[in-house]
């Protein structure tokens, strides 16, 4: 007799960031936190907080736990909020499906009961005012009422890509009202500390543009003659 495969796979080797690390991320603009990473990152600019969503809603910081589903299913999110620990952000993968919701307000409510960080993805959320009720950072691609199935296929902290961007079990998502931005675990020390180096700086210019700038010296070797052509 031939049995049935399974219809989820779930990876329990997981390796999570140092906590210190990750609540050094915490309150990062998104945008430093680009910088740091040398421009890149960010996922796709449709992916943003849930509509409506409070202050609190508005900011993401913790560990990815990675998890893929079918279009239009979700026991690959059932499966992974079974196995998240407190601090936890479920990256839900869904090919960028829309038809159907892939989570909705007591999915969300399950996520703040075991202590969950948020959630991001880039399918479609429903429920909405029953999720801004929950209280958790929710970061979509979209809304819709339909429910989903609990059939599979799914996985549950495999890598995935999500809003362009290849996400692991264990990097970290750093989210406000500007979109999420993933920094690998292998980069996490090295992107804080360029992140002080990025906060400076920034810091410098903007109290240089506060007090008149209109010309910064980066200018200069941006717009050095040789480097352009005028038709006048």
């Amino acid at each position: 007799m031939i049995e049935d495969p399974p219809v989820l796979t779930v990876n329990r080797r997981l390796t999570r960031p140092a906590a210190l690390l990750v609540e050094r991320l915490r309150g990062a603009q998104t945008g430093h936190v680009v910088d740091a990473l040398g421009g890149a990152g960010a996922l796709a600019a449709s992916i943003k907080p849930v509509p409506g969503a409070t202050a609190a809603m508005l900011t993401l910081c913790g560990p990815a736990l990675t998890c893929a589903c079918a279009p239009g299913d979700h026991l690959g999110l059932v499966a992974a909020l079974a196995e998240a620990k407190p601090g936890d952000v479920i990256v839900i993968a869904t090919e960028g499906y829309l038809g159907t919701a892939v989570v909705g307000d007591l999915m969300m409510g399950i996520a703040r009961n075991r202590k969950l960080e948020g959630l991001v993805t880039d399918g479609a959320v429903r429920d909405v005012e029953g999720i801004i009720d929950v209280g958790r950072p929710v970061f979509c691609a979209g809304i819709s009422p339909n429910s989903p199935a609990k059939t599979g296929l799914g996985t549950v902290g495999l890598p995935v890509t999500l809003g362009g961007v290849a996400i692991a079990s264990g990097d970290v998502l750093v989210g406000d009202r500007n979109g999420v931005v993933v920094v690998p675990q292998a980069r996490l020390a090295e992107v804080v500390e360029a992140l002080d180096r990025v906060r400076a700086l920034e810091d410098t210019v903007m109290k240089q543009v506060a007090e008149g700038l209109i010309y910064p010296e980066r200018w200069k070797s941006l717009l050095r003659p040789e480097r352009i052509r005028y038709i006048e």
